[in-house]
This record gives C-alpha cells, sequence and structure tokens, in this order.
C-alpha cells in the first residue's frame, strides 16, 4: 500500500510530530511474509480500525508500532519517534495486546498498582477511577486468576487506559465481553479519543467497531488496504 494513504506521503513530511508514520513495513517469519511493504500515515487523535481474519497481519503490525518486534525493512514513526532507533517504544502508550502478562496470585487493584509503580505517574485514586471505568470493583479481593474471562478483559483495558496515555493499541479489546461490556468499551474508546488520544483498534469483527473509526483498513496476508466509506462510493 504505497498510494497516498493521507493526502501525503512520509517522505518529506515536516509535521511528522503529529502523526504515526509506518513507510514500506516487511517482517517475514519461518519463510513467511506477516507484513508486506505495509505504509500508511494516520494523524493524531483520531480513531482508526484494522480489521482482518486471525493470522491476517493486525497483531504483528500492532506490536510492531508498540516496539515489540523489529522490522526486517522499512520505518514506524510516532509523533516524531523513529521507533528501533532513537527510540524503543512510544513514550506514552497503553496498549492491550494478546494476553497481558498479570499475576494471578494478585488482586485486579494490586495488580495495576505494580503496573503503575513502572513510571509512578498515578496513585491509587486514578488506578480504582480506571478499575470502576471498566466494571470492576476496586476493592474486590478475588485475585486474577479467579477472573472470568470477561473480567480479565476489563481488566487488560483499565490497564491500558490507567495512565492516560497519548497512544491506544487495542488489539480485540471485545473479546469475551458481554453486551453491556462491549457499550462500556465504545464508550471508552470514545472518552479516550475526546481527551486526545490516537487509537488504533485490531478486530475481526467489523460490525462492532466500524462506526467508531474515522478511517477503516482492511489486513490480508500481510498486505493494506484502506475501505473506502459508502458515501465516498456513491460520489465517486
Amino acid at each position: 500500500m504505497g498510494q497516498d494513504m493521507d493526502h501525503q506521503t512520509a517522505k518529506g513530511d515536516t509535521n511528522d510530530a503529529d502523526q504515526i508514520i509506518v513507510s514500506n513495513a516487511s517482517k517475514v517469519i519461518k519463510g513467511h511474509a506477516v507484513l508486506s511493504n505495509v505504509s500508511v500515515n494516520l494523524k493524531r487523535g483520531g480513531i482508526y480500525g484494522f480489521f482482518g481474519l486471525n493470522g491476517s497481519g493486525k497483531t504483528m503490525l500492532f506490536r510492531a508500532i508498540a516496539g515489540l518486534v523489529r522490522l526486517d525493512s522499512g520505518t514506524i514513526r510516532v509523533f516524531g519517534e523513529a521507533i528501533g532507533e532513537n527510540s524503543s517504544f512510544p513514550k506514552s502508550l497503553g496498549i492491550i495486546i494478546e494476553a497481558v502478562g498479570f499475576w494471578e496470585e494478585y488482586t485486579g487493584f494490586r495488580n495495576l498498582k505494580l503496573l503503575a509503580s513502572i513510571k509512578h505517574q498515578i496513585d491509587d485514586n486514578e488506578i480504582c477511577a480506571a478499575l470502576a471505568r471498566v466494571g470492576l470493583d476496586p476493592s474486590d479481593k478475588r485475585t486474577y486468576r479467579k477472573y472470568s474471562l470477561g473480567m480479565k478483559q476489563r481488566l487488560g483495558i483499565a490497564q491500558a487506559i490507567m495512565e492516560r496515555p497519548e497512544l491506544l493499541i487495542l488489539d480485540e479489546p471485545t473479546n469475551a465481553l458481554d453486551t453491556d461490556g462491549l457499550l462500556t468499551v465504545l464508550e471508552i474508546i470514545k472518552e479516550q479519543q475526546q481527551r486526545g488520544a490516537t487509537v488504533l483498534i485490531a478486530s475481526h469483527n467489523v460490525a462492532d467497531l466500524e462506526e467508531l473509526c474515522e478511517r477503516r483498513f482492511k489486513m490480508h496476508e500481510g498486505s493494506l488496504s484502506e475501505e473506502v466509506p459508502e458515501i465516498e462510493k456513491r460520489l465517486s
């Protein structure tokens, strides 16, 4: 997808501090191209949806943007920082990707308090607020081991939003959630954008999330293409 993705290209752009710029990103694992020359520019403050079947490359692209894997070729810049070059990870990142590494013997609050101790950006009240926002009781004495799948997913969302990151990467954020949980997540995503966050969402369920996203992309066998909104199709 080397075409003009946002009426501009990564080369020569002088305002990359307000964009996520993926340029010709490629990654091969065991002879299989999991990312194939992916290029896309995303402006700060938007909600962007990435859809496709399992194994299509969504998670690998998110891992690359988050600095969790190194590309074989190509570059990624997040708000002016070259990921893997002058910065290992985006400076302000909240993420749900695959299994979150929580401690099974600790409560939800204790898990978040331990994670928050890494950066020392938030206090106990803010941790409690994040738990309550996703529908979990901050005073619940059950350990993570005893959580249902839905509760585990809610805790993952709480840890992603609790430090109010500039970039929020959500890989299948509605997995294991009931209807109430789904609606809560949609509301939270809108709230995060309203406070200025940039939100990237990957899902295999287009219907759940498509109305949130100002731009939508389809991944297929490691390649990325942008979906044209229906109104633009009718006008073309």
